[in-house]
């Protein structure tokens, strides 16, 4: 038999030929099925969450996205272009998972160019600070298009109009955390074919009277704006249809059983359910004693759903806080602050929760708090959260107290307690209602988990406490917030109204992450540096108060009256003061010290240690590689 013997060279070109085949092959798949990329941040950064995957790969229509983004002019502002490198990867990744139906171009809107009028067409905000002081664009433009799920979305053309376009103004970097939410969103509402459906049940005047010209309240006006709202009347309500995307009970007040039972099927269903209830709401113009002596004290509440979820909630009990008492005008045209109307700032809202992470303040009246009963499943996550100077009093204090706020401060007593005023639950929970088990459709319980959110003022809705208004040039009303109310309500209505996949996408940690152990050297030196302050605070109190012991009296100017024995103190305390001064210096120094040597020690890693490490491997590798075909040849 005749061996076939093959060249070194022939081989090794073979091989070649081989592993570049099988290159380009897993190119090709990972493009395809997303192989090649790896993330190995430690928070997962560069994941898309599941909720994320299921909205992109759903899409239904084919989408374009254009991201805006002024390079040129933010040449020095290096943490912005690192920021929008993140929207970026964040974008290509989903448009990657879209299966072709998204399509993204990234455009430099140059200044006095066509790019830079698109984007203020579409409403994007630039920023002032760019470099040679031009405005900077970064925002996200996303439409659907007319043609078909097949064509190239790229071909421009009079027929490939977009039938509907959304915006992201501005990309903040403060924002970071809830990127993916925001951009998801954007994809999901470009999706829908018309405005979500959201259900209101009101005992509020919420929508106005048209009968006398009264106009529906700002909240629902902006709501209408972004839904379709339907008014829902309880005392017909026995079923709440699947269509209604989220539920807005306001200010429930004896609703009807099959009202209330309607709900709890609804939420146990799926549903999205806000709910408002209020010790005393002042926007309430029930009589207090009716022509049959019926006493109405202006409260709401949902005792039966709420025992069912786990929840306590006391209509009798009212939250004052005088750390965050809102300024009133009284009738002498006096003012004063006022410790049942609120201002709850940043502090009191939660930053990781995609509806109140942006906002600024949010004006509250005679609120209500939550808690969770013992021993219940559910949980408990604050929106919105007293300080702990707060106190709880009964609601007919306060109403007793209008005329008279200040009464409210007498006695007043902080309970140390942070009391939830707006949160969501989640559970679990079983129906309310487990004595129509026996009816068609009935749920004895949600097979799996659901939410409500809760809120303990009804006042925060009305006009009076977040809007101003004011005569235009024209005659016209001109209205003005002053507070986030609004923004509050349309962000929980755009988040529930949202499919359950978009309620699923949370708040993401930041990319830029802290120096853990600069931090926590620092921290060790602060300590240092205040203890030594305080030393030097007391010393500095000690000789004081000595040399008053030791000053006699004398005539007022005169300074040259000063004993050995003062002369010899402060002295001392000069002394003293230099010592202590050098010794902060000291910390001081040492702290910069173990900070620079941790800094030599990781560039000592990534200078040195690693590239020597990779140098001695591929000697070695050489080494052994030119051994092994010298003994070959041998």
């Amino acid at each position: 038999m005749r061996r076939i013997h093959f060249s070194r060279r022939v081989v090794l070109l073979s091989a070649v030929a081989v592993l570049a085949t099988l290159f380009v092959i897993f190119v090709l798949a990972s493009s395809r099925w997303r192989m090649g990329r790896v993330d190995l941040t430690s928070d997962k950064l560069y994941t898309l969450t599941p909720g994320t995957v299921h909205i992109v790969e759903g899409l239904h229509a084919p989408l374009r996205l254009t991201l805006y983004f002024s390079s040129h002019a933010t040449r020095d502002l290096p943490q912005l272009r690192t920021y929008e490198q993140r929207v970026a990867e964040m974008l290509q990744e989903m448009v990657a998972r879209s299966h072709g139906r998204i399509r993204l171009k990234i455009v430099d809107p140059v200044p006095y160019s066509d790019d830079e009028a698109s984007a203020e067409g579409y409403g994007l905000s630039p920023i002032n600070g760019g470099t040679n002081g031009e405005r900077v664009f970064f925002g996200l433009v996303g439409s659907t298009l007319s043609s078909s799920a097949d064509a190239d979305i790229d071909t421009e053309g009079e027929d490939r109009l977009p039938k509907k376009v959304q915006a992201i103004p501005l990309f903040d970097p403060s924002r970071e955390t809830f990127l993916e939410y925001d951009i998801a969103k954007l994809l999901y509402e470009l999706d829908q074919p018309s405005k979500p459906h959201i259900g209101v049940i009101s005992s509020l005047p919420v929508q106005g009277n048209p009968v006398i010209g009264e106009e529906p309240w700002t909240v629902m006006r902006q709501l209408s704006q972004q839904f379709d709202v339907k008014t829902l009347d309880p005392a017909k309500l026995k079923h709440i249809d699947g269509d209604i995307k989220a539920l807005l009970v306001i200010h429930p007040k004896h609703l009807p059983a099959d009202a209330l039972y309607a709900i709890d099927q609804y939420v146990l269903n799926g549903g999205h359910l806000v709910v408002f209830v209020d010790p005393v709401a002042e926007m309430d113009n029930t009589p207090f004693v009716d022509s049959n002596g019926v006493t109405d004290d202006h409260n709401s509440n949902l005792s039966r759903l709420f025992s069912a979820w786990g929840v306590q909630y006391d209509p009798q009990k009212v939250v004052l806080d005088r750390s965050r008492a809102l300024r009133i005008e009284l009738a002498d045209n006096s003012s004063m602050s006022h410790p049942a109307m609120l201002g709850l700032g940043q502090p009191e809202l939660n930053h990781d929760d995609v509806t109140t992470a942006s906002l600024q303040r949010i004006n509250v009246s005679s609120v209500g708090y939550f808690d969770l009963a013992q021993g219940t499943p559910s949980r408990l996550v604050p929106l919105m959260q007293s300080t702990t100077d707060a106190e709880v009093v009964p609601s007919q204090r306060v109403r007793e107290s209008i005329n008279n706020p200040a009464a409210l401060l007498d006695n007043y007593k902080p309970d140390n307690v942070h009391y939830v005023i707006a949160a969501r639950v989640r559970g679990q929970f079983p129906s309310a209602f487990p004595e129509r088990s026996n009816e068609q459709g009935h749920l004895a319980g949600a097979n799996a988990s659901t939410e409500v959110i809760l809120v303990g003022d009804t006042d925060l809705l009305s006009d009076r406490l977040w809007v101003s208004y004011a005569q235009s040039l024209l005659g016209q009303p001109q209205l003005s917030a002053i507070a986030n109310n609004g923004d509050l309500i349309t962000n929980i209505a755009d988040n529930l109204s949202g499919s359950s996949a978009l309620l699923s996408i949370h708040g993401r940690v930041s990319s830029q992450r802290p120096f853990t152990r600069v931090l926590a050297l620092q921290s060790a030196a602060d300590q240092k540096f205040l203890a030594k302050k305080q030393e030097l605070q007391r010393e500095l109190a000690v000789t004081r108060t000595r040399l008053a012991e030791l000053q006699p009296a004398k005539s007022a100017g005169r300074s040259d009256s000063a004993t050995p024995e003062q002369r010899a103190e402060i002295e001392q305390f000069l002394q003293r003061q230099l010592q202590i001064n050098k010794q902060l210096r000291d910390v001081q120094h040492q702290f910069n010290a173990e900070i620079d040597a941790l800094g030599l020690r990781l560039k000592f890693i990534n200078i040195v240690l690693i590239p020597s490490i990779v140098t001695i491997v591929g000697l070695l590798y050489g080494w052994r590689r030119s051994r092994r075909s010298r003994r070959g040849r041998a």
